[in-house]
Formats: structure tokens, C-alpha cells, sequence
């Protein structure tokens, strides 16, 4: 050692270059460890679920585990009381660091209103997405017969009717009115296929096709916040099935997976069924209408029976029977 520590003092160059190495290794370990401590890179939280507590609850437990608990929107739930959370990002055993902000949705103490918009004068599809837009949803839509299908005649909230220039509130979420004209000499019209669906989608695709929403059934045991999740297994008319506007569709949802598979299958084996059987009844109809033409084009191409001429007074003398000679 005594020799090494000579030959760097008879070095310098050497003995300054090394005392560099060791000063730059040095101050790296610093940085490391600083930057470490600074952004807690080695420190880690797992989110717990938040879901279904108070505020002040969820609060105090997100204090507990170093985690900040952030409101970012509040819905309106009628089986919830104010205050309470439910959605949350990140999910419950996501992986963060110390301090990460929780962002969450909780239940509002009352029900948030806006003016209802305008949307007669449109198409039904325009005024389906402009109602979304604003908040609001479709009640019901009434047919009645107009020149032009699927076009929106009026709107009412209640009893109320929604004119240009209306101010009138209404709840949002609720539904609203629609009154849609129909020709007279509008067909049927297919049903669409609504398994596997959400509540949200199948409603959507329900109205735009001029239909109406019926009964909504969940499975038992889905909490109000997870409906949004549940799919439809089950709908009252099958896919491709013709029916007329306004006709109403009832659906069933469920969060179970392997029930809206083997109901999604189902379902569009149903609706091959449906058109195949739509197809040999246009088919059908075809040729009855071809055979009639040909038999009323036959019957036409028939010269018509000669008329019988009127027999003059002398054939008719001819014709007659002599009278008996009188005893």
C-alpha cells in the first residue's frame, strides 16, 4: 500500500486524475440519492377502493396511506345520498407514488337542471344528438302521419311544449317528448340488434331507428354506480324483425360476462333467421306480383268475343213457331 501511495506522489498527473474520478463518482452517488429521496422512487401506494364512502371518510383514509383525494365531477344518484363517491382514478390496486391525487366522482345533494334546447324542425337523429349534448334524454317519441318520416313536428317536457326562444328547465337526465311525422306510405322497418350492448348504446341505437324504449330490467345484485357497465342479454323483439314506428323494445342487462356471450350468439343467429325469413317473403311477394302481371298482360293480349248482330223482323218471322190451325 506504502508503495502505491509513493508512486501516486511521484505521479501527479496520475494522482490528480484518480482524485477526479473519486470527486465525479462522488457527487453522481449524491445526485442519485437526492433525486431518490426527492421523487420517492423506491416508495409506493397501492389505491385502495374508495368507492361507496362519505367524503370525509374517504378523505381521512386517503390521508393515511399518503394519497390526496381530488373532486372532479358530481352525478345526481336517487339511491345515494349526497356526498359519496362513486367512481374514482386511478382504480382501487393501481400502483402510485406518495401523494397521488385521487380523482373522483361523487353524488350530488340535488338533481342539476338546464334548459331544455330547441330540436323541432329537425331530423330525428339531429335532434337525438343535440339533446345528448345538453344533458337529456328521450322520453318518448309519439308518430303521427306527415309527409315527411322521421321528422321532428314538436317537443313537449311534461305537458309543456318547447318552443323557439323557451327558457323552460327541466332535470338533467330526464326524458323528453319527441312528436315524429311518418308517411302513409312508410314501410316497416327492421329491428336492430342490441345484445352486448350498454344501457347507454342500446337506447341510442333503439331511438335512432325510430323505435321506443320499453321496460329495463338489471340482474339482481348490480349496485346503481356498475349499471353503466351492464350489457343487454335479453331484447323483447328480435333483430331483424320487421315492426312498425314507435313500436316500444324492452331490454334485460347483466354484468355477467358469460350470459352476454352466449346470448350475443344467440342473438345474431336470431337475426340471420330473421332476414332470410324477411328475404323469402319479399321473394314471395315478387313472384305473386310477376304472376299477376303476366295474367293481366295474357288476358289483354286476347282478342275479345264477337258480338252477336240484332236478326231482322224476316229471320225473326222465320224463327217463330206457325200458329195451330182453329178447329
Amino acid at each position: 500500500m506504502k508503495k502505491i501511495i509513493d508512486w501516486f506522489q511521484n505521479h501527479l498527473i496520475a494522482k490528480h486524475l484518480v482524485l477526479a474520478v473519486i470527486v465525479v463518482l462522488g457527487l453522481v452517488a449524491v445526485a442519485y440519492y437526492a433525486m431518490d429521496f426527492g421523487t420517492r422512487h423506491s416508495a409506493r401506494r397501492i389505491v385502495p377502493s374508495f368507492v361507496g364512502l362519505a367524503m370525509d371518510d374517504a378523505e381521512h383514509f386517503a390521508d393515511r396511506r399518503d394519497l390526496e383525494i381530488v373532486i372532479n365531477d358530481s352525478l345526481y344518484v336517487a339511491s345515494y345520498p349526497g356526498g359519496v363517491v362513486l367512481e374514482q382514478h386511478p382504480v382501487e390496486g393501481t400502483v402510485v407514488k406518495p401523494g397521488r391525487k385521487i380523482y373522483v366522482t361523487i353524488s350530488s345533494m340535488s338533481q342539476r337542471k338546464a334548459v331544455v334546447p330547441y330540436v323541432a324542425k329537425r331530423t330525428l337523429r339531429q335532434a337525438l344528438n343535440m339533446l345528448e349534448t345538453a344533458g337529456f334524454a328521450i322520453e318518448r317519441i309519439d308518430y303521427v302521419h306527415d309527409m315527411a318520416t322521421n321528422y321532428v313536428l314538436g317537443e313537449y317536457v311534461g305537458n309543456k311544449e318547447i318552443v323557439q326562444g323557451s327558457t323552460l328547465e327541466a332535470i338533467l337526465g330526464s326524458g323528453v317528448v319527441l312528436k315524429v311525422g311518418v308517411a302513409a306510405k312508410a314501410t316497416a322497418i327492421a329491428v336492430p340488434q342490441l345484445t352486448g350492448l350498454t344501457i347507454f348504446e342500446a337506447k341510442n341505437r333503439i331511438w335512432e331507428s325510430g323505435l321506443n324504449v320499453g321496460e329495463i330490467t338489471f340482474d339482481q345484485g348490480i349496485p346503481a354506480i356498475e349499471r353503466s357497465n351492464a350489457k343487454v342479454y335479453y331484447q323483447s323483439e328480435r333483430p331483424n324483425k320487421m315492426v312498425w314506428y314507435g313500436e316500444s323494445i324492452s331490454l334485460k342487462l347483466s354484468i355477467d360476462g358469460e350470459k352476454i356471450s352466449v346470448s350475443v350468439a344467440d342473438s345474431e343467429k336470431a337475426a340471420a333467421e330473421e332476414a332470410l325469413k324477411a328475404k323469402l317473403e319479399a321473394d314471395s311477394l315478387a313472384n305473386i306480383n310477376e304472376k299477376a302481371l303476366i295474367d293481366s298482360l295474357t288476358a289483354a293480349e286476347q282478342p275479345a268475343p264477337a258480338a252477336e248482330e240484332p236478326k231482322t223482323s224476316a229471320e225473326e218471322s222465320k224463327t217463330e213457331p206457325s200458329a195451330e190451325p182453329q178447329q
